[in-house]
């Protein structure tokens, strides 16, 4: 909150100017009529990463004095400060010369426990701070000091007019920042950092500041430690000439295979100047900066800004389009290399997948897997693009096997015929794992348009939306990992004898043809099924469909899977005479082994997704 004070001489807080005897004679329209001054700040002195334009203050304290010929404060004026506007209003002065000192505050001076004093003349120190303060500035602190007149003049009608100029105030810090950077020769290491610290001592600064802009004081040595992840700069007062800020910094990092490494670099600031920054520039030598491997940590993905794949609003032209948005259950960790030297992982699962090693085998530079990237964590639909590290510099990576293997700079020709190998330690991962036998899905609107508000119905289909494709996903991701659960054949072989084909009853189906249909690869264009012609499924060949409450409601409820198995039914060939879609393969045992089995699955539990509470779903 601004600290605001509409102050009268003799208040002596914010605003106040107080410490001259008032005047003596009766008030002069200079007197009744508020000067505004309008106060703007300059960036720091020879900082290239802002514009030299001036900037509006935003304070959130003022302080002013307005300062006679003679250097004596001003009595009985009033002040306002307006930071809507920037504008500083002064009532209460008459003819004269003058300068007016001001001084801006952005923070709170209580933390620096700063003192602010009432000063009568412009030699007095009117800012000050504990020369035992031991730590950066919490606060910025801002001066100016601009000359104005004031003039009244009485033309030949005998009214009174007044001029006062030089109402342009522009400030600059009294504090200068010492900034630390760094040069990372690979960019993984600066986001692989646990901690960044440095010690700062020797270095001893001014205390005070007079009413003329002078600096005064002499602070303790500084001895302290300082969070270079929390902050890179830090502020102070102008530092004696005597003395430099010197130190050392310590960085720590992880490696992607686990371990941490630790380094100490050493470093001196000559002296800290007023509204000028003081670079302390540390070039970071490290052992993983001629690391080929990709060490994704979470902060490297989330500065990556990288996609993700079917989220809502994504384009109908995009997620229909099988050559944009397909996956085979068995794989849905896609990885690839762009024609643009990118690495590139398409992830098409409801849930995230921690701790991924990802191994490449690159038949133009080794026989053996190398580790080419590490991820703490690849998120649901994610899809990652980066450039490779080989594309742009020699390399070395770990082998299989454990040898460090030295790659020259690659161009993409020389990753032709590139192999994957993926590795995590993630339970989850095991559960993908198990998906053997794998279908390829993709997504199809069947005439009907999402844009609609009604899914623009086309006989039996309407459009499919994100929403229902993400379902998609995480159902038969859950499907082709069932079929090969060893609890899934026994319920198979136990009610063998109520498997039964086309021919009715008699025409007996053994598990063995079940099984082998259900692994069979097969690929599907999946798509949302209008109910409002009775029909609330639709599967056969290529096609299947069920409608949106059957999508949102198949992990606990034995109807919607009831209506999932009677359309896979029919996708395997089965017509209604079977037990494959009327019958208890669908509706008693299939439907029930689903739910009942669901804490085993991929995607145990529909909060992945909490689809029942998207707002795109239709109404």
């Amino acid at each position: 909150m601004k600290r605001i004070l509409f102050a009268v001489l003799g208040c002596g807080l914010l605003l106040a100017s107080c410490e001259r005897d008032g005047w003596d004679s009766a008030p002069s329209v200079a007197e009744e009529t508020p000067a505004a001054f309008r106060l703007n700040y300059t960036a720091y002195d020879g900082d290239d990463t802002r514009s030299a334009a001036l900037r509006t203050a935003d304070y959130d304290r003022v302080e002013f004095r307005v300062i006679d010929a003679s250097g004596a404060a001003v009595t009985n004026l009033k002040g306002l400060y307006d930071p809507s506007s920037s504008e500083l209003r002064i009532e209460g002065l008459r003819d004269g010369e003058y300068r007016l000192l001001v001084l801006g505050i952005r923070g709170d001076e209580r933390e620096d426990r700063a003192t602010i004093r009432p000063i009568g003349h412009i030699d007095e120190t009117w800012l000050s701070f504990p020369e035992d303060l031991g730590k950066p500035l919490d606060a910025e602190y801002f001066y100016s000091q601009t000359p104005f007149t004031v003039r009244v003049e009485t033309g030949s009608s005998g009214i009174p007019s007044i001029e006062i100029t030089g109402t342009e105030t522009v400030q600059q810090r009294i504090v200068g920042r010492a900034d630390f950077t760094f040069s990372y020769e690979n960019p993984y290491v600066r986001t692989a950092e646990v901690s960044k610290r440095a010690t700062l001592s020797g270095m001893r600064f001014r205390t005070g500041l007079t009413g003329s802009g002078s600096f005064v004081g002499e602070s303790d040595e500084l001895s302290l430690e300082v969070d270079l992840a929390a902050a890179s700069g830090y502020l102070f007062l102008p530092s004696l000439e005597t003395t430099a800020l010197r130190g050392e910094i310590e960085i720590e990092t992880r490696t992607y295979q686990g371990g941490r490494v630790r380094r100490l670099f050493g470093f001196e600031l000559d002296r800290i100047e007023a509204n000028r920054i003081g670079r302390v520039n540390t070039p970071v030598v490290h052992p993983d900066n001629a690391s080929g491997t990709m060490f994704i940590t979470q902060r490297a993905y989330d500065e990556g800004s990288h996609a993700l794949i079917l989220q809502d609003g994504e384009s109908k032209e995009i997620y229909t389009d099988a050559s944009q948005r397909r996956f085979n259950t068995a794989q849905p960790l896609q990885l690839s290399v762009t024609d643009a030297g990118e690495l590139h992982a398409r992830f098409y699962s409801p849930r995230p997948l921690s701790g991924v090693l990802v191994r490449a085998r690159i038949p133009q530079v080794d026989s053996e897997y190398l580790d080419l990237a590490w991820f703490d964590s690849i998120p649901p639909f994610a899809d990652f693009r980066e450039i490779l590290p080989q594309m742009q510099r020699p390399t070395l990576c770990r082998s299989e096997s454990g040898r460090w293997v030295e790659l020259p700079q690659l161009d993409v020709p020389a990753l032709a015929g590139i192999e994957f190998k993926i590795e995590s330690e993630d339970p989850y991962w095991s559960k993908l794992q198990g998906i053997l036998h794998g279908w390829t899905i993709a997504f199809g609107l069947y005439g009907g348009d999402p844009d609609l508000p009604n899914g623009g119905p086309v006989g039996n289909w309407m459009g499919i939306r994100p929403v229902h494709c993400r379902e998609v996903v995480a159902f038969f991701l859950n499907f082709t990992y069932m079929i090969d659960m060893p609890q899934h054949e026994v319920i198979l072989r136990e009610n063998q004898d109520r498997l039964y084909g086309n021919g009715g009853v008699e025409d007996k189906v053994t598990p063995e043809t079940v099984l082998a249909q259900m692994r069979q690869p097969r690929s599907l264009i999946v798509g949302l099924v209008y109910p409002g012609h009775g029909v609330i499924g639709l599967g056969g060949g290529y096609v299947f469909g069920a409608y949106q409450t059957a999508w949102l409601n198949h992990y606990t409820n034995t109807y919607s899977c009831e209506i999932m198995f009677h359309e896979l039914g029919h996708v395997m060939g089965y017509s209604h005479d079977s037990s494959f879609t009327y019958g208890p393969w669908a509706q008693e045992l299939m439907n029930n082994f689903y739910v009942e089995h669901l804490g085993e699955m991929p995607i145990d539990s529909s909060t992945y997704l909490n689809t029942s509470k998207n707002p795109t779903l239709y109404p």
